[in-house]
């Protein structure tokens, strides 16, 4: 299997290179050249987790990875379980947060780890992301303590939550944190121009752990069979997942590509609705990024969306049909977290934000399953506040709350970041 550049279709790689590689020519995101489908997918829906995602990635990487190579990567970063929840009546929610990072992006993060462990040459490898609070936790605790790979992570000061904060930025070691003056596309754009630096391209052997990298969207579409494999056999259920840079929704329609029976998909954004008023108008009109409870979906320009298109115009999904997107008030989170605890659940405001967003419009006759992306003690200053009681603390969160941050401040300035990653 080939990995081309979207921007660049003439560029094409293999998968070890696209890992490696990070970002194509003219900060080109790679993809699948080919999308074909699997067979007996009923088959692949009765096998364990770790057995089936086998499968499902050495088909969309090819030959390019020895099958007990790959299974030996999915084995050690899909250590941890994924659960489905009845939450109502033909709705459920899938909890992916029950990794070290207590978030759905410990799924790519720890896979793509797992492949650089063994596409590496041996010389030093400089992880640079971006983080809107999740992200940040799950890449530092993938790569914490391993060999010849520094981490280094941008995220916006005062923009993560403290519990956040704590998880990733105060482990030390070959991981460094940088709290940026600015919100998370500024820090996002700084990762670009870096990848854009021949200096540091050549001095760092920069490499990124966003979900640009195609090992961190593939390793997501497994959860999504794992789903359905959960539901009533013939069930094609309806997704419908908090988005903010949209490799999530992303992976969902990569499953549906390569033949998982689903019925529709919503991304559910809050108030830095681009891609809403993008499928209502049909005009790409960035606004600035604003503030709200659901910071990890802070974006107001989703790297991922590019993929979603290229979906749609190189390998023919009919995304009118497939992909709708609704934006979801801060006000409509905070009611969706005290109906849902109302109900038996609590569910970060994040996983709130999708249910909400589910209600808006799943029909009676379908079967809904929201995607829960992060514990909800991460936010415990949010739910306390809306709930009016404690919300006790994990063995994972309560070893870090009293931990000193480690960060460094920088403005959103490339020249001092530049500086900063060369000198320090």
């Amino acid at each position: 299997m080939q990995f081309i550049n979207i921007k660049h279709p003439a560029q094409s790689v293999s998968f070890p290179q696209a890992v490696v590689t990070g970002l194509g020519r003219d900060r080109g995101l790679f993809f699948p050249a080919r999308l074909e489908p699997l067979g007996d997918i009923q088959g692949l829906l009765e096998m364990d987790f770790v057995a089936r995602s086998t499968i499902i990635l050495q088909h969309l990487v090819g030959d390019s990875m020895a099958v007990d190579v790959l299974q030996d990567c999915v084995k050690r970063a899909f250590d941890f379980p994924v659960s489905l929840v009845a939450v109502a009546e033909s709705v459920h929610a899938l909890e992916l947060f029950h990794g070290p990072s207590l978030a759905f992006k410990d799924f790519g993060a720890r896979f793509m780890a797992q492949c650089l462990a063994r596409f590496g040459t041996g010389q030093r490898t400089t992880i640079l992301t971006a983080t809107s609070g999740d992200t940040g936790a799950a890449v530092a605790l993938a790569f914490y303590a391993q060999p010849d790979t520094e981490v280094v992570i941008l995220y916006p000061q005062g923009k993560v939550t403290p519990l956040q904060e704590k998880l990733f930025c105060t482990l030390g070691g070959n991981i460094r944190t940088i709290a940026i003056a600015d919100d998370f596309d500024a820090c996002q754009l700084l990762v670009k121009q870096s990848f854009d630096d021949p200096q540091l391209l050549a001095e760092l052997g920069l490499n990124s752990a966003n979900s640009i990298n195609v090992a961190r969207l593939l390793a997501q579409v497994c959860y999504y069979f794992e789903a359905a494999a959960r539901l009533p056999h013939g069930t094609r259920p309806v997704f419908c997942v908090p988005s903010g840079n949209f490799g999530n929704v992303t992976a969902g329609l990569l499953a549906h590509a390569i033949g998982l029976p689903v019925a529709r998909l919503i991304a559910a954004t809050n108030r830095n609705d681009t891609v809403p008023r993008y499928f209502q108008s049909g005009q790409w009109q960035p606004r600035p990024t604003v503030a709200t409870l659901t910071n990890a979906m802070d974006i107001s320009l989703p790297n991922n969306f590019p993929r979603v298109l290229e979906l749609g115009q190189r390998h023919g999904l009919v995304l009118r049909d497939l992909l709708t997107s609704f934006s979801i008030t801060d006000e409509e989170t905070l009611g969706a977290v005290r109906t849902l605890d109302a109900m038996g659940y609590l569910a970060d405001p994040h996983s709130a934000l999708a249910w909400q967003a589910l209600q808006k419009s799943l029909d009676e006759t379908e079967t809904g399953v929201f995607l829960c992306t992060a514990h909800p003690a991460k936010f415990r200053e949010t739910l306390e506040a809306a709930l009016s009681r404690p919300v006790p603390l994990p063995t994972e969160l309560q070893k870090v709350a009293d931990k000193e941050v480690l960060s460094s401040v920088l403005p959103a300035d490339f020249d001092l970041l530049k500086d900063f990653l060369l000198n320090q």
